[in-house]
């Protein structure tokens, strides 16, 4: 059963009250960077020189009229988290719902969307799995190797494609560390082990960083043991005419899944996965145009057994390829820029539930950015068009616009068509209690967005209102309790909710300080609805994050992360993170400290999250 929210009318003087009475922390964060406005502040443009690459119009960052988050490998380290699963999790506006630690296993939700809705891009590679989107964080890479984080919030179909529904997130690794060799140990609690060895070289006309690790954990409790390995490997090759660029990843987990995916009863489920992927790109540059070519292949490999003691009660083994070709384009003329491009894939997937697929994959992209009034008003109209060989055409036009009032205060707004096409786990999926439907349409939405972000040196802050009208969602129904849950588009859903969002980094003592607030509220509203539902409507209705990076003395730095989550069930929970971190010359010892009031929550099917766990870590860096 799916309980009413209220509306924003609701969001009355008591209730602000009561959530201040609950979390006084949370309100002293976002109270303390507020009145830094007041304060004399550093004129760097800390974020002004970061160029969003997810986009095929390279945009500073204070000039995109959307609502994005970069995190910055300097945020990343300072962060307290070891995983990019629970670096996104400090973020408001972004639901990341794990089962365990150190990411082992995590849903990927922006805005109150489902884990299918949200895009994973590596270097602009998209990664999505036809399969399922519970695979999508089977690619996020080791955080050592990233240099920064692009979160793009709202309908992103006309940059993206389909997937996008809800928003996307942009990897991007670093490019060049110099020559030097780290090796990191880490252990703690629940016989947690995780050991790295990082090694790059920067030659004439070539540039290599290798990576490998291992992650393992005896489990927080029964049947929650893991066993992660990462490799990696880019290479950039500067040739005399274009620069080569290679990457490649390869990511094994063994893991025990305690009620991960059925019921909370089934204890002894277990799975390994599989995710590698290699990428081909090249930049040619001349006066006015901008082409970006690229070949990639990803590959995903699952194998789930609902009892691990013995598999032949019943296994699934999926295996799913994606290969592909994209050129991304822009030109620059006395009208604007105009950015275009054409993305081409095949999918195929073997499975012993799901049959043999094949899909081909085509997009084409066009959109135009207009300068006006003195360069003060911006306007980017665009399309994407989309052929599935089974699913036919789709087309997502939209439009941003941004207007400056100052150099530090910006309004914008954006508005765009956005769809999903069935999964394959949608479409053919059985099990005793489960069936697919190949007849199943595209999920399809209209989002409009509208916000204000004020940049001035190391102060930021952004206020965004945003709605979505989505159709045809798909979820699992039943007339009556005997029949078998069937994948059916059955839901209209009005999705509403305004998100705030400020930072601000400082000097005391002569060292540098950082504090950061966010806060998201959303409004879900579902179409009368007479079956029985698998699937609840459960989206964080409040979130609220905090974080405060501090150093007070010469090599040691302290951070402390605070979140609240309230979802449209009831159901809420905080939880604290604590990270102490001392350099001395080439060697590094930190120590992670996770939940540190051992708060009892769930993050996802009633899957008991870790109560208060330590991590201690070394890293030594040969130069």
């Amino acid at each position: 059963m799916i309980r009413k929210v209220s509306s924003f009318a609701a969001l009355k003087k008591t209730r602000i009250l009561k959530i201040m009475k609950r979390h006084p922390l949370f309100i002293l964060l976002v109270l303390l960077s507020i009145t830094t406005q007041a304060q004399k502040l550093d004129q760097e443009q800390v974020l002004d020189s970061v160029i969003i690459t997810s986009n095929r119009i390279d945009l500073p960052f204070s000039e995109n009229s959307r609502t994005i988050t970069v995190i910055t490998k300097e945020d990343i380290k300072r962060s307290a988290t070891n995983t990019v699963a629970d670096l996104l999790q400090q973020f408001a506006g972004v639901d990341v719902r794990r089962r365990g630690t150190a990411g082992m296993q995590a849903d990927l939700y922006i805005r109150g969307g489902g884990f299918d809705q949200t895009l994973l891009l590596i270097d602009g590679i998209k990664v999505d799995d036809a399969q399922t989107g519970h695979h999508t964080l089977n690619m996020a890479l080791p955080i050592e190797l990233i240099e920064r984080v692009e979160i793009i919030k709202g309908p992103a179909a006309r940059v993206f494609g389909q997937n996008a529904f809800t928003g996307a997130v942009n990897i991007v690794t670093k490019k060049n560390t110099g020559d030097q060799v780290s090796v990191k140990a880490q252990a703690g609690s629940f016989g947690q082990l995780h050991g790295s060895v990082l090694v790059s070289n920067q030659f004439e006309n070539s540039s290599h960083i290798v990576q490998v690790s291992r992650n393992t954990s005896e489990g927080y409790r029964h049947n929650t043991d893991y066993d992660n390995q990462n490799y990696f490997i880019k290479s950039a090759f500067n040739t005399k005419h274009t620069p080569i660029n290679l990457i490649a990843s390869f990511q094994e987990r063994k893991f025990g899944a305690n009620g991960f995916y059925a019921s909370p009863s089934a204890i002894n489920q277990y799975e390994e996965t599989q995710a590698s992927l290699v990428g081909v790109s090249t930049e040619i540059r001349s006066k006015n145009l901008i082409l970006r070519p690229k070949l990639y292949w990803k590959r995903n490999q699952d194998t789930y057994v609902f009892v691990r003691e013995n598999p032949s009660i019943y296994r699934n083994l999926h295996q799913t390829n994606k290969v592909g070709a994209a050129v991304d384009a822009s030109y620059t003329s006395n009208i604007g820029v105009t950015g275009f491009g054409v993305d081409v894939a095949k999918v195929y997937l073997s499975s012993n539930n799901l049959g043999d697929r094949n899909r081909f994959m085509t997009t084409l992209f066009l959109e135009h950015r207009f300068k006006v009034l003195n360069n003060k008003l911006d306007i980017t109209p665009g399309v994407a068009l989309n052929y599935f060989s089974d699913f036919k055409f789709h087309a997502f036009p939209g439009i941003d616009l941004g207007y400056r009032l100052n150099d530090d205060l910006k309004i914008y707004g954006n508005i765009g068509y956005t769809y999903r096409i069935p999964t394959y786990t949608d479409l053919y999926y059985s099990d005793p209690t489960t069936i697919g439907n190949e007849n199943l349409d595209p999920e399809e939405a209209i989002a409009e967005e509208l916000g204000i972000k004020y940049n001035h040196g190391k102060f930021n802050a952004s206020v965004a209102f945003f709605n979505r009208d989505s159709k045809k969602l798909i979820d699992y129904v039943k007339e009556n309790e005997t029949d078998l849950w069937e994948a059916t588009n059955t839901r209209d859903l009005n999705t509403k909710g305004v998100e705030i969002n400020t930072s601000y980094g400082f000097k005391l003592g002569g060292f540098n300080q950082h504090i950061k607030a966010g806060y998201t509220f959303l409004e879900d509203d579902l179409k009368a609805f007479n079956n029985f539902s698998k699937y609840s409507i459960n989206s964080l209705k409040h979130h609220a994050t905090a974080a405060l990076q501090t150093q007070f003395l010469k090599n040691i730095t302290h951070n402390i992360v605070y979140k609240y989550a309230e979802r449209t069930s009831g159901e809420s929970y905080t939880v604290v993170d604590a990270g102490v971190n001392y350099t001395l010359e080439t060697l590094e010892f930190s120590i992670l400290a996770n939940n540190i009031f051992n708060t009892e929550y769930t993050e996802t099917n009633l899957v008991p999250m870790p109560k208060g766990n330590l991590l201690f870590g070394l890293k030594y860096n040969f130069k």
